[in-house]
């Protein structure tokens, strides 16, 4: 797929719908060590003037390891026939397959980062790490404890500014939207 630079926000609203929808893929690491990891909370928006992708990265994954070593990411938008991409890449963790290998899964060079994008993705999102925040438990709600943290283990927010947006002709219709 022949890919074109788009405004860095652009897709912001469909990709919103993807990740609440199947998620999207979210890359780290190098074109020699690099992971794929299946996410359904992230946020575009702006922070201190620029455009930003925020994540939520667990310590105990591996991605959290290579996007602190890097201190770069990337987020890949899949297109519709990706679900079981998205489902293995989701389930299975980096630090005991090579889930890029295993699904043959294509990366090709950022071309604002090191970290690789996935082509095959409708959209790319090629971000650096600006500012990085784990969150504490005592700021937790009781409620978000029980359901999402009953074993700790609690997120650090990345907030990766947006240096380059890149796009299939056709993103729009190929989106898992529904």
């Amino acid at each position: 797929m022949t890919k074109t630079e788009i405004p860095l926000t652009g897709y912001a609203h469909e990709t919103s719908k993807v990740l609440g929808n199947c998620g999207c893929l979210l890359v780290s690491g190098t074109m020699d060590k690099v992971n794929a990891m299946t996410i359904g909370w992230g946020l575009i928006g702006m922070l201190w003037g620029k455009p930003v992708f925020m994540v939520a990265v667990r310590p105990s994954r591996h991605t959290f390891k290579l996007i602190e070593e890097t201190e770069e990411f990337t987020v890949n938008v899949p297109r519709k026939g990706m679900e079981d991409i998205m489902e293995y890449c989701g389930t299975v963790s980096g630090k005991d397959e090579n889930k890029i290998e295993k699904k043959g899964l294509v990366v090709e060079e950022g071309k604002m980062v090191n970290t690789p994008i996935l082509p095959d993705c409708v959209v790319n999102y090629e971000c650096k790490v600006i500012f990085k925040t784990k969150i504490s438990e005592d700021q937790v709600s009781e409620d978000a404890k029980e359901r999402w943290y009953p074993e700790g283990n609690f997120h650090t927010i990345y907030f990766g500014e947006i240096l380059c947006t890149t796009a299939d002709e056709n993103a729009a219709t190929e989106m898992p939207l529904e």
